[in-house]
């Protein structure tokens, strides 16, 4: 009997047992194992990402720079693949069996491991989809999730606008809104404002079937979320004359920057060669990119208008005599000797052939390179300071405060700074307490080793149009119709150089005004609208001399200032000044009387036929300096 009933008391103990071993293993796999309970829900639920609409993109006329439109990613699941034909599934899509063991390889690889879906092929056209969508079934593991591409129906202003791409892991890592194959702008206000832009993810719970066949969404999409798109952007950008502009910069190396005084609104930005944005967009992007990187004479993907740092040449001379005035060292009946050079230092830098001496208003008119030599020694060895490095400091500071060879703070992405050397540097140059004006002298008149970008040099007119004050440049006007977003809070600040005496502008405008009427600009006048411009010859140590042009209009009340550079073009007035003149009679009165200067800028091409061949006929003047001063016009 005690045997019997020992016996059963074992019989029911490994019953308990076995029982109590499948619910510990239940548990465990139910509620502990993370990762079997993901192997679960893949199985039965599909998690769709939803992308928001990327928000569109106008000019300041409400005309429409950059739309979206319907593309596909099409994913993979690895931990869902069975059975797959690969020739089958490498016929479906048009790649060859190389392709897709290295996208296998990739999306196996991932961080976010093979439970998780990636992007297998992206970007897929309405068509391509439509084609793979029918079949897809036949190939578990994988499935589509529709994105948008971005389209440019104007296909201008490729570099202010920008271009988007993959986030890759390091954003991911630091970003974690970002997984590996998002997309997020790369370039231009489409990476400054990409937060504006992208808008926020949803999420979309599927059930699919053992065909990896959608049967619904899970719950009636009780646990789904909505995407939010993006808000529109209003850009400062004028569609029509960043389009007429980049039709007048074509066959030509260089940049243009317009903007709006009294607003410091950019009208129109342009970087030649330059690029149809759609080519960056689709299946296609990755061979096009390549593309345009391979053209390194041209190199249409290099912003030039803020990233190029050039010598101001004699734009700068503008900022000499302000500085001059300023610092009560020059007055405008102060007159100069020229002997086509800078008497002192031998008639270096040289001068070309004008009426002598010349009062200020002359001196910019004619842009005399003795005349600002002369200025600029009196401003360095200006008796109040009794010190070289005291008096270059100060002028150094007020050069600053005009933004120039220092970033102006817009909200183009990638701005560099330029130069304007410092103390520190001519130390480790000449060595300390060994240099002084004259050692230097060149940077007068906008030469040695001064630098600053096309945007810097529209910014500077900008500020002499003002009279000493300037708003940021930037390009964009209000998001979501709201113009006054926080975001552009910054752009309502009004700045000011060390220059406050607005009084001390007028004798430069004025000289300016006499560049157009008689001087270096006079072949360029506009019929009823007087103007204020400076021509500039910039030095280029590695070829023909850079052709620079600035100027506002109308004098009074400027409506559009603007700063242009062409490389290897020669004079100012060659071909920078008539492209200014074009744009802004274009701007302000809506038609062009010149056609005949049109005709030339439009089929003047200083790429393809050879810069020697443009510059036919133009006299070439070679100017000495003790570090590397040249001729400026």
């Amino acid at each position: 009997m005690n045997s019997l009933s020992e016996r059963k008391y074992v019989i029911v103990g490994v019953f308990l047992l076995v029982g109590l071993l499948y619910i510990a293993r239940l548990f465990y796999i139910q509620i502990i194992d993370d990762s079997y309970k993901l192997d679960a829900r893949n199985q039965a639920f599909r998690y769709v990402t939803e992308f928001p609409v990327r928000s569109y993109i106008y000019d300041r006329n409400k005309k429409l720079l950059v739309y979206n439109e319907a593309a596909y990613d099409l994913m993979v699941l690895p931990k869902n693949i069975k059975n797959l034909d690969t020739t089958d599934f490498c016929n479906l899509l048009g790649i060859t069996k190389d392709v897709f063991i290295k996208k296998m390889k990739k999306a196996v690889q991932s961080p976010n491991s093979p439970r998780k879906q990636s992007v297998f092929e992206k970007q897929l056209s309405p068509k391509d989809y439509a084609s793979i969508q029918e079949r897809l079934y036949r190939f578990p593991g994988f499935f589509v999730q529709s994105r948008t591409l971005r389209k440019y129906p104007q296909k201008t202003a490729a570099h202010m606008l920008g271009y988007i791409g993959e986030a890759s892991k390091e954003m991911t890592i630091k970003d974690p809104y970002y997984n590996e194959g998002d997309y997020l702008g790369i370039s231009g206000i489409e990476k400054t404002y990409e937060k504006v832009l992208r808008g926020k993810k949803g999420m979309r719970i599927m059930m699919v079937d053992v065909n990896n066949r959608e049967k619904g969404s899970y719950m009636n999409g009780l646990y789904d979320t909505v995407a939010i798109p993006g808000k529109p952007l209003t850009t400062t950008l004028d569609a029509d004359l960043q389009a007429y502009a980049e039709l007048l910069m074509q066959n030509k190396i260089g940049s243009v920057v317009a903007i709006e005084p009294q607003t410091g609104e950019i009208l129109a930005l342009v970087t030649s060669p330059t690029y149809d944005p759609n080519l960056l967009v689709g299946r296609d992007r990755n061979k096009n990119f390549a593309m345009l990187l391979a053209d390194k004479e041209g190199n249409p993907l290099f912003n030039r208008s803020t990233m190029a740092s050039y010598p101001p040449g004699s734009t700068f001379k503008l900022v000499m005599a302000l500085i001059g005035l300023n610092e009560h060292v020059l007055t405008p009946n102060t007159r100069y000797p020229c002997a086509r050079g800078y008497p002192p230092l031998g008639g270096h830098p040289k001068c070309h052939v004008h009426p002598s001496p010349q009062d200020l208003t002359g001196a910019i008119g004619t842009s005399c390179n003795s005349y600002f030599s002369y200025v600029f020694k009196s401003v360095i060895d200006d008796k109040k300071f009794n010190d070289t490095y005291k008096a270059y400091a100060n002028w150094r500071d007020i050069v600053l405060s005009f933004r120039m060879g220092t970033k102006t703070g817009s909200d183009l992405a990638n701005e560099l700074n330029g130069n304007v050397p410092s103390i520190k540097y001519y130390d480790k140059v000449f060595g300390k307490g060994s240099w002084k004006a004259s050692t230097v002298i060149s940077l007068g008149i906008g030469q040695a080793e001064m630098g600053v970008t096309p945007l810097q040099n529209a910014n500077l007119v900008t500020i002499i149009a003002n009279k000493g004050w300037y708003y940021t440049p930037h390009i964009v006007k209000a998001i979501g119709g709201n113009p006054n977003d926080t975001l552009l809070a910054r752009f309502k600040i009004k700045h000011y150089t060390k220059i406050t005496d607005t009084s001390v502008f007028n004798s430069v405008i004025l000289g300016m005004a006499k560049a157009v009427e008689g001087g270096t600009a006079g072949a360029l006048k506009i019929e009823g609208i007087p103007y204020c411009a400076k021509t500039g010859t910039a030095q280029n140590p590695h070829g023909k001399d850079h052709s620079v042009f600035v100027a506002f209009a109308p004098k009074d009340n400027p409506k559009i200032a603007i700063g242009i550079l062409i490389e290897n073009a020669g004079f100012g007035s060659t071909w920078a000044g008539p492209i200014a003149r074009l744009m802004m009679e274009k701007y302000l009165k809506g038609k062009i009387t010149r056609p005949d200067l049109e005709k030339r800028m439009l089929e003047g091409d200083l790429i393809h036929k050879g810069k020697a061949a443009a510059l036919k006929g133009e006299k070439k003047l070679s100017v000495p300096n003790k570090k590397n001063e040249k001729q400026q016009h």
